[in-house]
C-alpha cells in the first residue's frame, strides 16, 4: 500500500482550479491511533493522540487552544519528531502542516506502510523469529560516519534487536549494530527497537552475541 499517489494527468484539466494544495491532493491520509506528544512556540509541552496522517497533514488531539499557523513540534509513538503549522482548529485538536524535505516524506511514507500493514505480520514473526532475552551484552551502534556509541542489547532474534539506549535516532534510520545493518523501526521506554535488512541465521545471530 502506498502512502504517495501517483501524479494525475492534466491534460482537459486546464480549467479547473483546484481547491486544495496539489500535495494535499497527492496525499493521501490514513487512520492511526498513536500516542504522543507536542510542544508550542513557548515551549509548554502537552500529551496528544494521532488520529489521522498523511506525508503532508496530520491530525492530534489537545488539551488546550492553538491558533491557525502556529508553529508546532509533534513527537508520536513509532513514528518520531514532526515538524509543521497548524492549518486547521477544531474541537479538541487541530491539523497541522508537515514541513518536511522530500526525502523525508518519502522515509514517512515507508514507515506508515509498515505501521498499517504490521499486524499482518507480528504474529508471524513472533513463531519464527522467537526473541532471545540477553543479559549484559554490550553492542557498539553506529550511525552513518559517526562514531560508534556502547549501548546494551536487552533482547534479539533472527530479524531484529530490542536495544537499551538514551540515544534516539529517527525512525527509519539505517544503523550498523555490531556488524548487522538495521532499520530503527520504534522507540520505548529503555531505547529503540530494529529490524534487521535481512533475517539472520542462526551462525550470524551467535556473531552478534559473541
Amino acid at each position: 500500500m502506498s502512502l504517495i499517489a501517483a501524479r494525475q494527468p492534466t491534460e482537459g484539466l486546464r480549467q479547473a482550479r483546484p481547491t486544495r494544495s496539489p500535495i494535499t491532493e497527492r496525499h493521501r491520509k490514513v487512520r492511526l491511533s498513536l500516542s504522543g506528544r507536542f510542544m508550542r512556540p513557548d515551549k509548554t509541552e502537552y500529551p496528544t493522540s494521532l488520529s489521522e496522517i498523511s506525508v503532508s497533514h496530520m491530525s492530534l488531539t489537545s488539551p488546550v487552544s492553538v491558533s491557525a499557523e502556529e508553529r508546532v513540534i509533534a513527537y508520536i509513538d513509532n513514528v518520531g519528531r514532526l515538524e509543521g503549522t497548524v492549518s486547521n482548529v477544531f474541537e479538541r485538536g487541530f491539523e497541522m502542516c508537515l514541513n518536511m524535505t522530500t526525502h523525508k516524506r518519502e522515509k514517512l511514507a515507508a514507515q506508515l506502510t509498515w505501521l498499517i500493514n504490521r499486524s499482518q505480520f507480528e504474529g508471524l514473526e513472533e513463531r519464527l523469529h522467537e526473541r532471545i532475552t540477553v543479559q549484559n551484552k554490550i553492542v557498539k551502534m553506529r550511525i552513518g560516519e559517526q562514531p560508534p556509541i556502547e549501548c546494551r542489547l536487552l533482547d534479539v532474534s533472527l530479524s531484529g534487536a530490542s536495544i537499551n539506549t538514551l540515544f534516539r535516532p529517527e525512525i527509519g534510520t539505517e544503523v550498523l549494530v555490531g556488524k548487522q545493518r538495521a532499520i530503527v523501526r520504534r522507540h520505548h521506554e529503555k531505547g529503540i527497537g530494529v529490524q534487521f535488512l535481512q533475517a539472520q541465521d542462526a551462525n550470524k545471530l551467535q556473531a552478534l552475541l559473541s
